[in-house]
Order: structure tokens, then sequence, then C-alpha cells
């Protein structure tokens, strides 16, 4: 069985993935995850809406349900600036990255705990979300067994 905390971080990459191909939102600004729930801060190109929200929940529940599996490889830092990752977080002394992959959904540099394959995250549900005053639209969510 794996931890809540890596099926927090493992929904927080889905998010972030539908955040960035649906909202045109870059990867989360901030998160703070919990074995209860997580908050993660984004800055989609328009604000959100009730509707935005339960197709975000929808298609993180859809890639779940496809039981993507989750692997990783470490790769020199030029080569994963060259093939485009998000690399704003990470830090400036290093030669290699660590890339998760989730099946064919999503590649992220990341040097968290995952689970092995998507369905092991259990239900995805939003609890709240808000604009904040710096303009971010902060999303807090927990998971369902």
């Amino acid at each position: 069985m794996s931890s809540k905390l890596s099926r927090m971080h493992t929904a927080e990459h889905l998010l972030s993935a539908v955040m960035r191909k649906h909202f045109n939102a870059s990867r989360n600004i901030e998160f703070h995850h919990g074995e209860k729930k997580t908050k993660c801060d984004y800055m989609p190109e328009n604000s959100i809406t009730d509707a935005d929200v339960a197709r975000i929940e929808n298609i993180v529940n859809e890639q779940i349900a496809a039981n993507h599996p989750i692997s990783d490889e470490v790769i020199p830092l030029e080569k994963a600036r060259a093939a485009g990752y998000d690399l704003w977080k990470v830090p400036v002394d290093v030669a290699e990255i660590r890339i998760v992959k989730i099946g064919d959904y999503d590649a992220q540099p990341c040097r968290g705990e995952h689970v092995q394959f998507t369905t092991e995250i259990g239900a995805f549900k939003i609890n709240s979300y808000q604009l904040r005053h710096n303009g971010n639209t902060r999303i807090r969510f927990r998971l369902d067994e």
C-alpha cells in the first residue's frame, strides 16, 4: 500500500498536468502536501469557474482510472532543458535531474515519492478553490479511498 503522502504527491502531478494542458497554467507556484488535504497555487490564463473545477476533477479522476505506470529517469540538466521541462524550481548547481513520468500523460522534474500506478491514488476531490490577493488560484484537494 502506498503512503498517503506519495498518493497526494502523485495526484498533485496529475492536477498540475491538467492545469497546464487545459488552463495554460505553469507548474504549481506553491504547494503544501498533507495526509488529509493538499493545497496548490497556480496562475491559469483565465479565472476558473465552478464548471472548470468539475472538469478538473473529472480529468484528474479519468487519468487516475487509466492506471498509468509511474516511472523515473535521471538525465543531464542540459538534456532536460533541451527537452523543454519546467526547470524553475531546480537548484542552479545540479548537473542531473530526475524526471518522473506518469505513463504518456505527464513528465516533470521531481525528487519526491510517488505511487507505482495511478489507481493507487484513490478518488480525487477538490475541496475548495479561491482567487488569492496575488492573482494566484489556490486549489485545495483531498483523496478518498
